[in-house]
């Protein structure tokens, strides 16, 4: 999709001006600069390049000394599940499978006020540490919980973030021999025309979309094949993308193998889940076959360290997706199991578990391709690749100001290795859509302790509901 260029000739458009800033535009020839400008028009990068901004620009509104900062594309999350920010720190000893068993009952009983209160939480504790596109995967709809969808969305609105929802859904219950209780999943006909709907009303399909929707039954051991392939026909009718987890625990291959005969990446492959237009998350346990099925079909994958670590799902092989031509791009995970909810120490992450492989070792990632997979590889997964992920004239103007010139960064010379090996580096800006968002480490678009004490209040209220019978 190419970017429409009246915008940025306007005469009537602002500008904010960002230079002597270290630069890394992540574009497709990792072009650096060390010190240079990003000119900001309206909602798009106007120019970026070497030294001082260009003479004469009219209506300045802003202009930024960005010395000791270095710039990038905003940070892009492909996988997320907001409604467990208020059941973080439970089942800390358990894999996924146990871990789902224990806390199924009480996702199950979640309502429109706890849902808002934790998706306000998890956005804002992306946002605050440089993430400018979010991602949520909400696949939990109780009976009689309320609008659930328009809450999340509603939420990343308010927070001023580039958001997709991914309208999940399950219908496969214990008594068909799933793992979430039979009140906690939807029928069949309920889910697609819950999920159609949801497209209907939130889905924009414009460059400068805010927000985008996807069709996303939540895994194969949660679903039923039919929901698994008129899910993808849903989606593909309505010209939106598809998600599902995948591939993440050896437990799931075994489920794949004994109920359909087949491993995931043939089972998915079956239903109509392979394509340009699919993500999954994690793909932790991919053979030489899946992995070039993937590449072959362009399908995408949200890599998830922190997560796969949590609950000992194991190390997905990512250089060799990265080698083979997969779209990778990196996932927080919800936060129930990823506690700290944030994105930027994904980069760090990914690169060090990355390193424990036994082939690949020290070779897996360096600091640049970390960088890339939480940038234009995320954009690239959901399918925005032309309009986020990389600082290039006519692209949106979704960026970062990270600083590194304090006690974390001064003494590592390069700026991509002090923000994705070094501690995470405070953020001064981040512009989405060419707005505010953070200024000096905090969040302007909403009040940080107000979210923090909704949360906590939500958090007790389920615990009290869940403990009670049903």
């Amino acid at each position: 999709m190419a970017a429409p260029a009246a915008q940025a000739s306007r005469d009537d458009v602002t500008r904010i001006v960002i230079e002597n800033c270290a630069i890394a535009t992540v574009d497709a020839h990792d072009t650096e600069y060390a010190s240079g400008h990003v000119v900001v028009a309206g909602n798009r990068i106007e120019s970026i390049g070497a030294g001082a901004a260009p003479e004469g620009l009219e209506n300045v509104v802003r202009r930024i000394d960005g010395t000791g900062h270095l710039v990038t594309p905003g940070l892009v999350n492909t996988h997320h599940h907001f409604y467990q920010w208020i059941t973080r720190g439970l089942a800390t000893d358990h894999n996924l499978f146990n871990w789902l068993v224990a806390l199924y009952p009480t996702w199950a009983r979640i309502d429109v006020p706890m849902v808002t209160a934790a998706a306000q939480g998890s956005l804002a504790m992306m946002a605050r540490g440089g993430v400018t596109t979010a991602m949520d995967h909400h696949y939990v709809f109780p009976k009689n919980s309320g609008d659930l969808s328009t809450a999340i969305v509603t939420a990343a609105r308010d927070m001023g973030v580039r958001f997709t929802l991914a309208r999940g859904s399950m219908d496969r219950s214990e008594k068909d021999g799933g793992l979430p209780p039979d009140f906690a999943v939807e029928t069949l006909e309920g889910a697609l025309a819950a999920t159609e709907a949801t497209v209907d009303q939130h889905h924009d399909a414009s460059f400068d979309s805010m927000t985008q929707i996807a069709v996303a039954p939540c895994s194969p051991f949660s679903v039923s094949t039919e929901l698994m392939k008129q899910g993808a026909e849903l989606a593909r009718r309505k010209g939106v993308r598809l998600h599902t987890h995948g591939s993440e625990t050896v437990e799931e291959e075994k489920f794949c193998h004994e109920l359909f005969g087949m491993g995931p990446t043939d089972y998915f492959e079956s239903t109509g889940w392979l394509g340009t237009d699919v993500w999954m998350a994690h793909c932790v346990h991919m053979n030489d076959s899946d992995i070039a099925a993937f590449a072959r079909t362009g399908t995408g994958v949200a890599h998830c360290p922190s997560s796969n670590a949590r609950l000992a799902a194991g190390i997905a092989r990512v250089p060799d997706m990265l080698k083979a031509g997969v779209p990778v791009g990196l996932g927080v995970d919800g936060t129930a199991s990823n506690e700290s909810g944030e994105l930027h120490t994904e980069l760090r992450n990914a690169l060090l578990i990355n390193r424990l492989n036994t082939e690949h070792r020290e070779r897996a990632l360096n600091a640049r391709q970390a960088l890339r997979l939480g940038t234009f590889g995320g954009a690239q997964v959901l399918g925005r690749a032309d309009q986020i992920g990389s600082l290039e004239a006519g692209k949106l103007a979704d960026l970062v100001m990270w600083r590194i010139d304090g006690l974390g960064h001064s003494t590592i010379a390069d700026p991509v290795t002090a923000i994705v090996f070094g501690a995470a580096a405070p953020v001064t800006l981040s512009l989405v859509n060419g707005k505010p968002v953070v200024e000096d480490n905090h969040l302007i678009t909403v009040d940080e302790d107000a979210i923090a004490r909704s949360a906590r209040d939500e958090a007790r209220r389920l615990a009290r509901i869940a403990a009670q019978p049903r």
